[in-house]
């Protein structure tokens, strides 16, 4: 079954000057606020569209690596992922650092490596971001 999930952002004024909400519709969870200065100097309070993907990134990647070692008769225990997504202001967004350590019982440092490698090839946002060069740093704990 096909979902579709809805955020909105409302934005008053100029690029450099001007601000806005975005609203997660679907989840109902929160109205977040937006600038310029947020994403392309410190964050302010404020998040960002890069931090915006970099939740979803580290979400989906999650899920797409606890599904494949659960298929694999060894699932995880825990696993923490953070994504770290680089924007230069005039180019864009440059690139994107998956970290995960993982607490998987029966299961080698190389087979956690090569399952998060394909995870993060399958995660569908890593599919929808296949623009941008994605990295990997994967360590069994």
């Amino acid at each position: 079954m096909a979902t579709t999930r809805t955020a909105t952002t409302q934005w008053k004024g100029a690029l450099i000057d001007g601000s806005g909400t975005v609203s997660l519709n679907s989840s109902g969870v929160g109205t977040y606020e937006v600038s310029w200065a947020s994403r392309s100097q410190e964050a302010g309070g404020k998040t960002s569209p890069e931090e915006l993907i970099a939740a979803a990134h580290s979400s989906c990647f999650s899920m797409a690596l606890s599904h494949a070692l659960a298929g694999a008769g060894t699932p995880p225990e825990s696993l923490e992922t953070s994504a770290d997504v680089t924007f230069q202001p005039g180019e864009g967004i440059t690139g994107i650092v998956l970290t995960v350590k993982g607490q998987v019982p029966g299961i080698t440092a190389e087979q956690f490596q090569e399952a998060a490698e394909t995870a993060k090839v399958n995660c569908p946002v890593s599919k929808a971001l296949a623009g941008t060069t994605i990295s990997l740093q994967a360590e069994l704990l």
